[in-house]
């Protein structure tokens, strides 16, 4: 008596196979894992903001024994130098070298009170850094004019209350980032290219002699994706948890919350690389039709600057990608505790987008 075939046994053999090939292959190994690494070892080192400094000179002839000049140097964003040129000054300033040139003459005596003056020159080419520098400015000169004149009537008074929450890094930003970078790229290339060699070689033409059904050939495709993805998932969070305090509110249960909701990007992104092969003709192809689709998600999902950044047309169309969705899950997820549940819009378009990839990537696949 014939024993039945197990559609079950032989998913899990091919996701087996899949997975040694995988890992053999230094293009996923790469792109999933070690591109992002580099981009959180670089991001990473960069959560000190108080490394920006806003670069000062102090133009020729000013006082530098005046207390307000004392005053100015003990501001922490900013770094003052002085110069004995004021040409080549004016002329780092108009090629925004600097951001602004400064001048503090002695203070005049008036009713035997002393007047500090302080003249401010900037330019267009530091626009971006002048509200920052006229904020620290005025309130320098409203903290010498209290000190000066202490009774002086005071009819507005701003009151700042402090209060308690996590410290929010740059890592708690970019890491969610270049796990979804990884899970895109090891998807949409890593499938793409897998299925088309197999496809090639005709080894899927053996495959099809056997009785597996495609869906659970493509299930076994997979399962053996998820489980390098949890490998490079690992790497990556570890990474960043341990070097660089990426945050994890809830500790592992908070990890697995994102494992489970990579299951989506997966599928979906694993699906997209699956409609590829089966599209494409020729292997010189793959790639610039990959592209096509991952370079405008990388660069307008959030992965690297935050999508509220964009004009509200653009805006509105990056918050429909399926990257969007899962790379903002993860940040609610990471940073905010929130549970899986908890996040219904990520979820919702993570869900539609994932019947539709799948459905089309299951419609579209060819045995030859």
């Amino acid at each position: 008596m014939s024993q039945k075939y197990s559609q079950v046994k032989a998913t899990f053999a091919l996701s087996k196979a899949s997975l040694i090939a995988t890992l053999r292959s230094p293009t996923s190994v790469v792109f999933a894992l070690l591109f992002p690494i580099i981009f959180v070892l670089v991001f990473g080192a960069m959560v000190d903001n108080t490394a920006v400094k806003v670069k000062l000179v102090l133009s020729p002839n000013s006082d530098t024994t005046t207390p307000i000049f004392t005053a100015i140097k003990a501001i922490s964003i900013f770094d003052v130098s002085t110069t004995t040129d004021s040409a080549a000054a004016i002329a780092a300033l108009k090629k925004g070298r600097i951001a602004g040139l400064l001048y503090v003459p002695p203070p005049d005596m008036e009713k035997d009170l002393p007047h500090f003056n302080m003249n401010l020159l900037t330019s267009s080419a530091a626009s971006t850094k002048l509200p920052l520098i006229r904020a620290a400015l005025q309130e320098l000169v409203g903290n010498i004019n209290k000190a000066v004149l202490p009774d002086q009537p005071v009819v507005a008074v701003l009151k700042t209350t402090n209060v308690p929450g996590r410290e929010y890094r740059q890592i708690d930003f970019i890491l969610p980032g270049q796990l979804g970078f990884s899970l895109l790229m090891a998807g949409v290339f890593g499938s793409a290219f897998s299925l088309f060699n197999l496809r090639t070689t005709l080894v899927l033409k053996r495959i099809y002699a056997t009785p597996i059904k495609p869906l659970f050939f493509l299930l076994g495709e997979m399962i053996s994706r998820l489980l390098f993805q949890i490998f490079c998932f690992i790497i990556i969070t570890a990474l960043g948890y341990y070097v660089f305090q990426f945050t994890l509110v809830n500790g592992i249960l908070t990890f697995l919350e994102m494992l489970l909701l990579s299951i989506f990007g997966l599928i979906i992104f694993t699906g997209v690389g699956f409609m590829i092969s089966g599209l494409i003709r020729n292997e010189s192809s793959i790639a610039p039709v990959a592209n096509t689709i991952t370079v405008p998600q990388i660069l307008l999902c959030g992965l690297f600057f935050p999508v509220e950044n964009y004009p509200a047309w653009l805006r509105h169309f990056c918050e429909l990608l399926p990257l969007t969705f899962f790379v903002d899950g993860l940040r609610k997820i990471a940073f905010e505790g929130l549970h899986i549940w908890q996040i219904p819009s990520q979820l919702t378009g993570l869900l539609v987008w994932t019947i539709l990839v799948g459905g089309l990537s299951v419609y579209s696949f060819k045995w030859e």
